[in-house]
C-alpha cells in the first residue's frame, strides 16, 4: 500500500521508506527461515561464489571518487559520482562494472574516522548495490590505463532512510585472466549526508578565515623622504597576483559566512608595495631592483576591503607572534612581553588604517590551539580576554556523549574557545588532487550532520583551520563551507557571538598541564637565544632613538620588525628565522655607527694651558641631538681637563655634518698624558666606541725663562756696542776725508794758478763718483744678526696653541 501511494515523479517520505524497508525484511523472513532448514551445501556448492568476491591481490584496481554533487542531496536531487578507475595490477580485467553501494549508517564521529582511514579497504564491509541500470561497464581495463566514469543516481533510488550519514562505497568489479569470476577488484569509501528536512535545533556554526603570510619586509629602509622599504624577497607579490594563494583566499572569502582573522603585518606589507620598494639583489655587490607591482597590491587590497565590509574582522597582534614559543621560553627574557603589547596595540589601528573597519583584538590564537596554563597567561597578559583552543589538547568534559559547545570559562575573565577538532584539520595534506578535495568535503559534511544529531542541546561550533592554507586548500575550504552554509542542520555564527554564547556546564574548563603539550609542537618553537637577540636589538634601539632629531623614522619599521622576529611563521624555519633576527640587528649596528668620533693622532701641548678639538661626525639623513661628549684625562695631576679629571659638553649635528667641540686643557708638569673622548646619552650611557689619544706637555719652567731673558739681553747689549764702534770708525773715516780734500784742494790751487786751462777741465770733487773697492758701509744697512726661519716640515702629532 505504501508503494503504491508513491507516485511517479515524488519522493517516498521517511514514514513511507521505512514502511517499504519493513516490509521487505518481513517478506523475506519465511524465506529466511526455509532456507536455514534446508540441509547443509555440498563442498562442491560451497565452494561457488554466491557474490563478487575479494580479489586475491586486495586493490589491483585504484577508484577515486573526483566528484559528488550534491555533497548533502535533498528529496527530489539526483546524485552524481565521476572519478576514475586505475588497473594497478600486471593482468587485463575485463567484463569490470563500476557500481553504488549505499552500506550502513555511521552514527557516530570516530565510525566516520574510521572510515575515512580505510577508505580504500576492499575488505572492508560494503551495501548491497543499488540497481544494476546505475553502473557503468568497462570491456577490459588495461594495466596502467585509467579510465573515466560517471553515475548519476536520484537520491529517492538510493533507498536512504533515517537522518544521518551513509557509507556510500563506489566499487569496481570484473575478472582476471587467472582468476575467471566476478571479484571485486577496487573500492572507494565516501560519506553521504542525509537530513532533507530542516532541524529542529541548528548549530550554529563559525568558519575563522585566515588571511595571514609569513615575514617579507625587512627592518631596513631607503634615506629617502618616503623611506622605501626593503623586502627580502619578492614572494609576497606571487601570494597576491592573480591565481595566488592570498588571491584564492579573498576571491572565495568574500561570498562565505565567515570571520576574518588578519594579520596586520601582511596588510602593512602589500600596503608598503603600492609605492616604490626594494628587493636586495643575489650578491652583495649586487644592486636593488625595484619591486614593480604596486598595481597588484592595490588591486588585492582593494578587493579585501570589499570583502570584509560587512563581515566581521579579528586582528591579530602585529606579526602574529608565536605565543606558545613566548610563554616557554620568551617570559624569562626581560622586555619580551613588552613586544606582545605593542603588536596588539598597534594591530587594530593597523586595520582600520587599511581596510576602514573596526578589528576586535579581544582573540588570542596559539598555533594549533595548543595551550597549558602558561600559554594562556602569556596570551591574555596584552590584552585578549579569549584564547582559540583545539578540542584535541582541551579535555571535552567527563561522560558526554555529544561534542559541547565551544566556549568554555576558565577563570580570571578569560574565556577558552574551544574549536572543533575534526573540522578543524580536516582540510590538511594535499588538495591538489580532486580525489582528496572531494574526500576532504564530503568528509567535513559528514562530521558537521553527525555532530549536530548528536543532541537538541543549542551549540556554538568553531573551526579553526590551518594558518596559510594554500590555493587548493581554501579552494576546498569554501566548497565545504558553501555546501554546510546550503544545508538544513546548520547555520552562520560570528566568532565574537559564538565566544559569548552560554557554556555547557558539563563541558571541561581546566586547562590541560604543560606535560600535555604535544612534543611535536615544542620541538619548533623558538628559542632563548632569540628571545636574547630581541631583547639585545630593543635595548640598542632605545640607545639609538633617543639622540634622533625625528626618531620615528627608525623606532617605526625596527619596532615592527622586531615582532615579525617572533611571528608563528618562523616555526620548522630555525636556520631562516636566525639570519632575519641577526639581519635586523646588524642593520642598526650599521645606523648607530653613522654618528662616530673622528679617530686623533697624539697631541702636542706647550705652555700651561691651551685647547683641544674633538670632531663628531654624522652621517645620517637625520639630525642627532641630546648627545653628550665626555673628554676625560687618565692623569688629572699632569693634565687637567677644565681644572678637573673630565668635562661633558652637550652637542648636536645636523644630518651628513661634521661638528667640533673644543676643550680647555690645563697642564701641570711635562710628559704624556692619555685622554679619552666619548659619547654620551644624557642619562650617561655611553654611545659608539670611544677615542683615545696622547697629550705630551711640553712646559717652560721659569729657570730656562731667566736663561733665555739673560741670553737676549747679552744679545741686545753686544748689538748696541757694535753699533757704536761702526758709528765711530765711520766718523774718523769721514774726518780722513775731509783732511785729504782740503790738502788737495790747496794743491789744485796753486796749480790752476800756474794753469788756469787745466782747472777747468777738472770735474769738482762733489761730482765725481767714488769707485774704490773699499768704499765703507753706510749705517743704514746693518748686517742681518738672525738665521732663517727652517723649512723643514714639523714633527708628527698635532701641536695645540694657546
Amino acid at each position: 500500500m505504501a508503494e503504491a501511494a508513491d507516485f511517479q515523479g515524488t519522493s517516498p517520505s521517511p514514514a513511507r521508506r521505512w514502511l517499504r524497508r519493513t516490509g521487505a525484511v518481513l517478506a523475506g523472513t519465511p524465506l529466511l527461515t526455509g532456507l536455514l532448514q534446508l540441509p547443509a551445501a555440498s563442498p562442491a556448492e560451497a565452494a561457488a561464489p554466491a557474490a563478487p568476491r575479494a580479489a586475491s591481490d586486495d586493490g589491483s584496481v585504484a577508484v577515486s571518487v573526483d566528484s559528488l554533487t550534491p555533497g548533502a542531496p535533498a528529496e527530489g536531487d539526483t546524485v552524481t559520482v565521476s572519478g576514475t578507475v586505475t588497473n594497478k595490477g600486471k593482468k587485463t580485467v575485463t567484463d569490470a562494472s563500476v557500481g553504488l553501494r549505499v552500506g550502513s549508517l555511521l552514527d557516530t564521529r570516530s565510525s566516520i574516522d574510521t572510515v575515512a582511514k580505510n577508505s580504500d579497504d576492499i575488505g572492508s564491509p560494503v551495501g548491497a548495490e543499488i540497481d544494476d541500470k546505475y553502473t557503468e561497464k568497462f570491456t577490459k581495463l588495461t594495466p596502467g590505463v585509467s579510465q573515466p566514469y560517471t553515475i548519476s543516481v536520484p537520491a529517492d533510488e538510493l533507498d536512504l532512510g533515517q537522518d544521518g550519514v551513509y557509507d556510500l562505497s563506489v566499487t569496481l568489479t570484473g575478472e582476471t585472466s587467472d582468476q575467471p569470476w566476478e571479484q571485486t577488484l577496487g573500492v572507494r569509501h565516501t560519506f553521504l549526508p542525509w537530513q532533507p528536512d530542516e532541524a529542529d535545533t541548528k548549530t550554529k556554526t563559525t568558519f575563522m578565515w585566515p588571511l595571514i603570510s609569513t615575514v617579507h619586509m625587512t627592518a631596513e629602509t631607503g634615506s629617502d623622504e618616503e623611506q622605501t622599504p626593503v623586502f627580502h624577497d619578492d614572494e609576497l607579490a606571487e601570494e597576491i597576483s592573480p591565481g595566488g594563494r592570498l588571491d584564492r583566499m579573498v576571491a572565495l572569502g568574500k561570498d562565505l559566512d565567515v570571520t576574518w582573522v588578519i594579520d596586520p603585518d601582511l596588510l602593512a606589507s602589500v600596503e608598503a608595495m603600492t609605492t616604490r620598494y626594494e628587493i636586495p639583489g643575489e650578491n652583495a655587490d649586487d644592486k636593488n631592483a625595484v619591486g614593480g607591482h604596486q598595481a597588484v597590491a592595490k588591486r588585492w587590497l582593494t578587493e579585501v576591503q570589499k570583502a570584509v565590509a560587512d563581515k566581521e574582522v579579528v586582528a591579530l597582534p602585529f606579526g602574529d607572534p608565536d605565543l606558545a614559543s613566548l610563554a616557554h621560553h620568551g617570559t624569562s627574557v626581560t622586555g619580551s612581553l613588552r613586544h606582545l603589547k605593542e603588536a596588539t596595540d598597534v594591530a587594530a589601528g593597523t586595520v582600520e588604517s587599511i581596510l576602514h573597519v573596526t578589528a576586535s583584538t579581544d582573540f588570542a590564537w596559539p598555533v594549533e590551539g595548543a595551550v597549558d596554563p602558561s600559554i594562556i597567561k602569556v596570551s591574555t597578559s596584552a590584552g585578549a580576554d579569549k584564547v582559540i583552543t583545539r578540542g584535541d589538547t582541551f579535555e571535552g568534559g567527563r561522560d558526554l556523549t555529544y561534542t559541547p559547545t565551544a566556549p568554555r570559562p576558565i577563570g580570571g575573565g578569560t574565556t577558552a574557545v574551544v574549536a572543533d577538532a575534526r573540522l578543524s584539520t580536516v582540510f590538511e595534506g594535499d588538495m591538489a588532487r580532486a580525489s582528496a578535495s572531494t574526500q576532504a568535503v564530503q568528509r567535513f559534511l559528514a562530521q558537521s550532520l553527525t555532530l549536530a544529531l548528536q543532541t537538541d542541546r543549542p551549540r556554538s561550533v568553531v573551526i579553526a583551520p590551518q594558518r596559510t592554507p594554500s590555493a587548493a586548500q581554501a579552494q576546498t575550504m569554501a566548497e565545504a563551507i558553501g555546501a554546510l552554509q546550503d544545508s538544513t542542520w546548520s547555520q552562520p555564527q560570528d566568532l565574537t557571538a559564538a565566544a559569548k554564547s552560554k557554556p555547557d556546564p558539563d563541558a571541561g574548563t581546566e586547562v590541560p598541564p604543560a606535560s600535555a603539550y604535544p612534543k611535536s609542537l615544542r620541538k619548533q618553537e623558538l628559542p632563548r637565544s632569540a628571545f636574547e637577540q630581541i631583547a639585545r636589538t630593543q635595548d640598542k634601539l632605545d640607545r639609538f632613538k633617543v639622540i634622533l632629531s625625528n626618531p620615528s623614522r627608525v623606532v617605526t619599521p625596527f619596532g615592527r620588525a622586531l615582532n615579525r622576529g617572533m611571528a608563528a611563521s618562523w616555526r620548522g624555519r630555525p636556520a631562516e628565522a636566525a639570519i632575519y633576527r641577526s639581519g635586523v640587528e646588524t642593520y642598526l649596528d650599521t645606523l648607530s655607527s653613522q654618528v662616530r668620533l673622528i679617530e686623533k693622532s697624539d697631541t702636542k701641548l706647550s705652555g700651561r694651558s691651551a685647547t683641544i678639538p674633538v670632531t663628531v661626525q654624522n652621517n645620517l639623513v637625520q639630525g642627532v641631538e641630546h648627545l653628550v661628549l665626555r673628554l676625560t684625562s687618565t692623569n688629572p695631576t699632569r693634565l687637567e681637563i677644565d681644572g678637573n679629571a673630565y668635562e661633558e659638553q652637550p652637542i648636536a649635528v645636523s644630518g651628513g655634518h661634521s661638528q667640533s667641540v673644543k676643550f680647555t686643557t690645563n697642564a701641570n708638569a711635562n710628559g704624556r698624558a692619555t685622554v679619552v673622548a666619548q659619547l654620551c646619552t644624557q642619562d650617561g650611557r655611553p654611545y659608539g666606541q670611544p677615542v683615545t689619544f696622547d697629550v705630551k706637555v711640553t712646559e717652560i719652567t721659569a729657570t730656562v725663562m731667566l736663561v733665555i731673558g739673560g741670553g737676549v739681553l747679552l744679545l741686545v747689549l753686544a748689538g748696541f756696542r757694535m753699533y757704536t764702534q761702526r758709528k765711530r770708525a765711520a766718523a774718523r773715516q769721514a774726518e780722513e776725508r775731509e783732511q785729504e780734500n782740503a790738502a788737495d784742494a790747496a794743491d789744485a790751487d796753486a796749480g790752476d794758478a800756474k794753469n788756469p786751462e787745466a782747472s777747468e777741465r777738472r770735474p769738482t770733487q762733489e761730482s765725481a763718483p767714488d769707485t774704490r773697492e773699499d768704499a765703507p758701509e753706510q749705517p743704514s744697512d746693518p748686517a742681518p744678526d738672525t738665521a732663517p726661519e727652517s723649512a723643514d716640515p714639523s714633527g708628527t702629532g698635532e701641536r695645540v696653541d694657546r
